[in-house]
């Protein structure tokens, strides 16, 4: 409790601020990791196939995409408050809306609508939050807003037993929070990101690319990753006779792993640096995803997914602090926002990507396709440290030399 309350006082925002910011950063999480393995779950039991459950999954993506561009300019006019509000409105009316009509196509587009209000949710609690944090504190302050999402998004995927009861449930719970969350939000002073320096947009997207290529990767990755378990791991248990038990607490394990290990590395990417934990737990999260298919048993899925998602569970808030320390404020929120893309993009492509490689081949073809994916970050991060440290080597070798 005294780590966070000393990370909180690091930040411009009152303690009651960030708290009730938390809470509506956790909330979203519980609706994205409920909708996700819920709706495909509804929908695999309607008979749709795979690759179409991971096309509709991929529609919430999209809405993040669509929107993600036209986002900075509203928060810097109007405040963050307005645009979580409206998220909020958003995500609240089409979770609502789910259970009644189930179609395809309107859950499609009632996905699209998610994709919109959720990401106007977050890019401005993220920014509001992250943009006031002090470079020696950024790690450990940063991962609590990891964590307050990752503690919603590990309850979420048991909203699976919820269909036990009633299709309905899990939506009604959603929305409940929802509207609890509202007046609390409603209720924050008002504020506005501090003004950039003169500098256009596409000259902004150069920078943060030219200094922060490789960094930007995590956000890709963290999206596919994420939306491919949540949308096709619920697949992959029932096409190997996996009962909604078990799924739902092997995902659930996964984000307990990133719960329990988030803060711990991003303190200790405070010590260490960000890039080399990065590109540590990438190694090791990569390779346990390899090795899934390869266990059998129920306690073994468990410990296995509990420690990839230690691994690699935190990539997202990482990556917020590791651009944060290479980037100058000023493109933060233009970093924010770029994040934000890639994580959509990332979003989009997992689960139809995932579905397709089940369809194609064997359920275990989705872990293979993960673990790749994970360990080429890791790959291209590790060149980068040594290419870094060898230059560092170099020039301190010239300075003595002079």
């Amino acid at each position: 409790m005294t780590q966070i309350e000393n990370s909180l006082e690091q930040n411009s925002l009152s303690r009651s601020s960030f708290l009730i910011l938390v809470m509506a950063v956790t909330i979203a999480g519980f609706s994205q990791g409920m909708l996700l393995p819920v709706l495909a779950t509804l929908l695999e039991r309607e008979g749709v196939s795979s690759a179409f459950n991971g096309l509709s999954a991929a529609s919430l993506y999209l809405g993040m995409l669509v929107i993600s561009p036209f986002l900075e300019k509203p928060i810097r006019k109007w405040g963050y408050k307005p645009i979580i509000l409206f998220g909020m409105v958003l995500v609240t009316i089409s979770v609502g809306l789910f259970p009644f009509w189930m179609n395809f196509y309107f859950w499609i587009i009632l996905r699209f609508v998610v994709g919109l209000g959720d990401t106007a949710l977050h890019y401005a609690t993220q920014l509001w939050i992250t943009s006031n944090v002090t470079a020696e504190k950024r790690g450990r302050s940063i991962t609590l807003y990891g964590l307050s999402y990752a503690i919603g998004f590990a309850i979420g995927p048991l909203g699976l037993m919820l269909l036990k009861i009633n299709d309905w449930f899990p939506f009604i719970i959603t929305v409940i929070l929802f509207l609890l969350a509202f007046f609390p939000i409603s209720s924050l002073t008002n504020i506005t990101p501090k003004e950039m320096e003169a500098q256009n947009q596409h000259n902004r997207y150069i920078s943060v690319f030219a200094v922060a290529g490789i960094a930007m990767m995590p956000f890709f990755i963290f999206g596919f990753l994420e939306s491919s378990l949540n949308s096709i791991v619920p697949l992959y248990g029932y096409r190997t006779g996996l009962s909604f038990s078990t799924i739902s607490l092997l995902l659930f394990s996964f984000v307990i792993g990133s719960l329990v290990l988030q803060l711990p590395l991003g303190i200790l990417s405070d010590h260490i640096g960000r890039k080399l934990v990065l590109t540590i737990t990438t190694w090791i999260g990569g390779i346990l995803f390899l090795l899934i298919p390869t266990i059998t048993h129920e306690i073994g899925l468990y410990i296995i997914f509990a420690m990839a998602g230690g691994f690699v569970g935190s990539l997202y808030s990482l990556g917020l602090a590791n651009i944060a320390d290479i980037l100058q404020p000023s493109l933060l929120p233009t970093a924010n926002m770029i994040a934000t893309i890639l994580f959509g993009i990332g979003s989009m492509i997992g689960p139809y990507s995932g579905g397709l490689v089940m369809d194609l081949g064997q359920p275990s073809n989705l872990f293979y396709l993960i673990g790749v994916i994970v360990l080429l970050f890791a790959l291209l991060s590790l060149i980068q440290l040594v290419h870094i440290r060898e230059f560092n080597k170099r020039a301190q070798a010239n300075f003595i030399k002079k």
